[in-house]
């Protein structure tokens, strides 16, 4: 036990020095989504997630960030970790870029926005993140969704999970699952909010100044970071082993519409509540605020896990 304990915070190391950057529910967010995901994983799909995941272009980056001696079934856990924030991790990789009409690339822009071809895509594709679905609270007119987004690409990419195609399509689209499972059961990512201050909508709450104790910039910061910050496997899976059980019937759900249906509800009766008033702020959180906060996101990616690994369990081929 000892010598995994120490394997484990070398790994800690190695990915600090990778990238320390968050992005979705940060790094332990979405590690902990994968560390509940691969323990319900079977054999067989643990057999086919390894084989696909050895396409990614990082493989050997990611094999070379795991400490000598690691028993091998936690190389294949942390391998399997670390592929779920990698479509975060492009978004600092040399060689990819922004795309769409928006300076920060987070709105689509025609057929390069829809691509599925492969690892040879090189574009951040931030978009496909989140669903920003509109609601209102003072009655200014919702404008339309932007798509693709990340309920088009989840269906996307689930449609090549039982086929064959060419070239490296089905690990490329595996990785993006692995991570969009994670984001759409944030409530920032399933919504925005419209107001005569952002009749476009907040960008997921991005726009909302926000200050608690710590401060924070933004209210989607903010709920990004409830499970954690900084980049430690340690973290994700202690956080992960205190997570509550998921229901079994809602964990039994894969319908992807309802998984965002569920963020987007919450995201209107959990994160727009006071102290987060009218406009954009800057507000300043409560101790009542932020603990049912930490309990909304345990719940959430939790659940996230748990409907992940049914997923491939069910679908991947």
């Amino acid at each position: 036990m000892k010598t995994v304990q120490r394997a484990l915070a070398l790994f800690l190391v190695y990915l600090l020095a990778f990238n320390t950057q968050l992005f979705g529910w940060g790094s332990v967010g979405h590690m902990a989504v994968a560390y509940v995901a691969y323990n319900r994983l079977t054999p067989t799909t643990k057999s086919r997630v390894r084989a696909l995941l050895k396409q990614n272009p990082d493989y050997k980056k990611w094999l070379g960030q795991i400490p000598a001696g690691t028993p091998q079934k936690f190389r294949y856990m942390m391998i399997f970790m670390i592929a779920s924030t990698w479509p975060d991790q492009i978004k600092s990789k040399t060689g990819y870029t922004d795309d769409g009409p928006d300076p920060h690339g987070n709105r689509p822009d025609g057929a390069s926005s829809s691509l599925n071809v492969g690892y040879s895509d090189h574009l951040h594709h931030k978009y496909w993140h989140f669903v920003d679905t509109p609601f209102s609270q003072d009655g200014t007119a919702l404008p339309a969704i932007p798509s693709p987004n990340a309920e088009t690409q989840i269906a996307t990419f689930r449609a090549v999970l039982g086929t064959n195609p060419a070239g490296d399509v089905k690990s490329y689209d595996l990785v993006w699952l692995l991570h969009l499972v994670g984001d759409v059961h944030q409530p920032l990512h399933s919504s925005t909010r419209v107001s005569a201050t952002d009749p476009d909508g907040d960008s997921g709450g991005n726009n909302v100044a926000l200050c608690a104790s710590p401060c924070r910039n933004e209210l989607h910061g903010f709920w990004d970071q409830l499970p954690g910050t900084g980049s430690d496997p340690n973290a994700a899976v202690t956080y992960a082993k205190k997570l509550p059980a998921a229901d079994t019937t809602a964990g039994s759900d894969l319908d992807a519409t309802h998984w965002i249906k569920e963020s987007f509800d919450d995201a209107k009766t959990a994160v727009y509540v006071a102290p987060i008033g009218a406009g954009d702020g800057p507000f300043t959180t409560t101790p009542a605020y932020r603990a049912a906060a930490r309990k909304l996101a345990k719940e959430r990616v939790a659940l996230a896990g748990v409907r992940l690994a049914n997923l491939l369990n069910d679908e991947l081929k």
